[in-house]
C-alpha cells in the first residue's frame, strides 16, 4: 500500500471508516516514511515507532468494535517537542531543558485530548530551541529543511510539525505561535496552520516562550483538517489559568462553503505596499481574495495604521518574557543554548522597564484599533510573509527583527489567524495568504479558507520527495 503525501485527514478518517484503510497499515507506511527522509528533512527529534503501532492498533480494534471516538482516531500526529507528552522526552531543541521536565508534567492538556480521541503519536517533531533560536550545527540536534527546497529554511519555530506535514510524515501537527510559529511553518512548506486565540486552547504542560503571547495550533494540510484538530484541542481546562470558558463552537460543522455573507477588509498600508514585499506574494493573495469575491464575499480595502510597530511590540514582548524566563540559566548555561538563541534572548534585556510599559501602552491602543475595524468587516486578509521561503544565511537575529512580519501583529492582539497556500512562486515555492478573525471566530475563519480550498487545491499539492535522500548523499 502506497500513502499518498498529499493525503488529508478528513479523506483518512473517511477511508478508515469505510474499512479500505486500516490505522496500523497507515501508521506503519507513515512511519516508515519518516524514519526514511528524516535524516534529509529534520522533521523529528524522536520517532516514537513502538507507541505509534500501539496506538493504531487500540484504533483498529475500536473499529471493529464499533466504538468510534471521533475524526481523529486512527490519524497519525506530529507533537512539537517543546509539548509535554507521555511516551516521548521532551527536549525543547535544547541542552538546557532539564531532562526530567516532561516526565513531570505527563500529557499536557492538548496531548492528553487528542489520546483520548484515538489520534495516532508518530514522534516528536523539531523546533527552533526553545521555540526562539535558530538551528545551530554545533549542537546534537539535526537541522530542519524545507521539503520543497532543503537547501532553504522550513521557517520556526515549528519547523518539524511543518516539514512532517507538507511531506506526509504526519496528517496533522501541534506547533505554538507566539509571534507565527505555527503560520511561519504552513507558509513556507505550503500547508494549512491556525494560531487560535488566546486562551481557545491549554497551553499548560508547554515549555513557555511569551507568557501573554503563547498559544497552541493545529497544522494540517487543509482548513478542513484544522477544523478536525480545534474541535478536539479547544475549550475550557481547570487547571490551566490562561484558557477561557468560551463555548466551543463545531468548527467541522460551520464548514458550510457559504462567504456570501462575509465582508472581508484588506489592509493596504504596509501589508500590501511595502516595497519590500514580495510582487508574487501580493498578487497570490489579491487572486485568492478575487474567489472569494466570486463565491459571493465582499472585499474593501482600507487603512490600519500603525502594523509596523504592532510588529516591532510584538517582538519586544515576546524577548523580555522570554528572557525573564531564561534569565537564571542564561547566567548559569551560556554555552549550552545555541548561538543563536543566546543572541535573541540577550535582546529581552535591553529593554527597560520603560520600553516595556510603553509597548503593552501600544499593545492596548493597537488592539482598540483593530476593534474598530472588525466592526466594518468579519475577516481581514494579508499576506502570510513577505516572501516566500528564504535560506537559512539570510536570517540572522537582526534580520528577522527588522524584516517585513505580517503574524505578530496578531498575537499582540490575542486574535486568531489561519494561514492557507495560495499556489507557488516563479521558482516552485509556496505562496500564502493570512486570514484574521474576531475574537474566538475560529469557525469563520476556518469557514473562508475551506470555502476558498474547494475551488483551489494548492492545498492538496505536495512537494516531492525523489531528490531529497539523493540531495542528502550529496551533501
Amino acid at each position: 500500500m502506497t500513502i499518498a503525501n498529499n493525503l488529508t485527514i478528513k479523506d483518512a478518517a473517511e477511508q478508515l471508516r469505510a474499512g479500505t484503510l486500516t490505522a496500523t497499515d497507515l501508521t506503519t507506511e507513515i512511519v516508515s516514511k519518516a524514519k526514511a527522509y528524516n535524516e534529509a528533512l529534520g522533521a523529528y527529534v524522536e520517532i516514537t515507532e513502538e507507541l505509534a503501532l500501539e496506538q493504531a492498533a487500540a484504533a483498529d480494534a475500536d473499529f471493529k468494535a464499533g466504538t468510534d471516538k471521533g475524526l481523529l482516531q486512527g490519524i497519525p500526529l506530529a507533537v512539537k517537542d517543546i509539548i509535554a507528552m507521555i511516551g516521548a522526552p521532551t527536549t525543547a531543541n535544547s541542552e538546557v531543558l532539564d531532562p526530567a521536565w516532561g516526565p513531570a508534567q505527563g500529557d499536557a492538556p492538548v496531548v492528553a485530548r487528542l489520546r483520548e480521541s484515538g489520534a495516532v503519536f508518530v514522534g516528536k517533531s523539531t523546533t527552533s530551541e526553545f521555540a526562539i533560536g535558530n538551528p545551530d550545527e554545533s549542537k546534537r540536534f539535526l537541522i530542519p529543511h524545507n521539503p520543497w527546497d532543503t537547501t532553504r529554511t522550513p521557517a520556526g519555530s515549528s519547523s518539524g510539525s511543518g516539514i512532517a506535514v507538507a511531506a506526509g510524515l504526519a496528517l496533522g501537527a501541534l506547533g505554538t505561535d507566539t509571534g507565527g510559529s505555527v503560520r511561519g511553518p504552513a507558509t513556507v512548506n505550503g500547508h494549512s496552520g491556525l494560531k487560535v486565540t488566546y486562551g481557545r486552547v491549554p497551553k499548560s504542560g508547554v515549555v513557555p516562550l511569551g507568557y501573554s503571547l503563547d498559544s497552541i495550533g493545529p497544522m494540517a494540510r487543509s482548513a478542513y483538517d484544522c477544523a478536525i484538530l480545534l474541535g478536539t484541542m479547544a475549550g475550557w481546562e481547570p487547571k490551566d489559568p490562561n484558557v477561557s470558558k468560551a463555548p466551543v463552537e463545531d468548527y467541522v460543522g460551520a464548514l458550510s462553503g457559504d462567504v456570501s455573507d462575509i465582508k472581508i477588509g484588506l489592509p493596504i498600508e504596509y501589508f500590501f505596499d511595502h516595497p519590500l514585499l514580495d510582487p508574487e506574494m501580493r498578487d497570490s493573495v489579491l487572486a485568492a481574495v478575487q474567489k472569494l469575491v466570486g463565491l459571493g464575499a465582499v472585499s474593501e480595502d482600507f487603512v490600519l495604521p500603525y502594523a509596523e510597530l504592532a510588529k516591532d511590540a510584538n517582538s519586544m514582548i515576546l524577548m523580555a518574557e522570554a528572557q525573564s524566563y531564561h534569565r537564571k540559566n542564561l547566567q548559569t548555561k551560556w554555552s549550552d543554548y545555541g548561538k543563536w538563541t543566546r543572541a535573541n534572548l540577550v535582546r529581552g534585556a535591553i529593554w527597560s522597564a520603560t520600553d516595556l510599559s510603553q509597548a503593552n501602552r501600544f499593545r492596548r491602543d493597537w488592539s482598540k484599533i483593530v476593534a474598530r475595524a472588525f466592526e466594518q468587516y468579519d475577516v481581514l486578509i494579508t499576506p502570510s510573509a513577505g516572501t516566500p521561503a528564504q535560506r537559512p544565511d539570510e536570517i540572522t537575529p537582526s534580520q528577522r527583527l527588522n524584516s517585513l512580519a505580517f503574524t505578530g501583529q496578531w498575537n499582540l492582539t490575542g486574535l486568531p489567524a489561519l494561514c492557507i497556500p495560495t499556489g507557488f512562486s516563479s521558482s516552485g515555492l509556496p505562496l500564502s495568504m493570512q486570514i484574521i478573525g474576531k475574537p474566538f471566530a475560529e469557525a469563520t475563519v476556518l469557514r473562508v479558507a475551506d470555502a476558498l480550498q474547494r475551488v483551489t487545491d494548492h492545498h492538496l499539492t505536495a512537494p516531492s520527495l525523489d531528490g531529497v535522500l539523493a540531495t542528502e548523499v550529496a551533501a
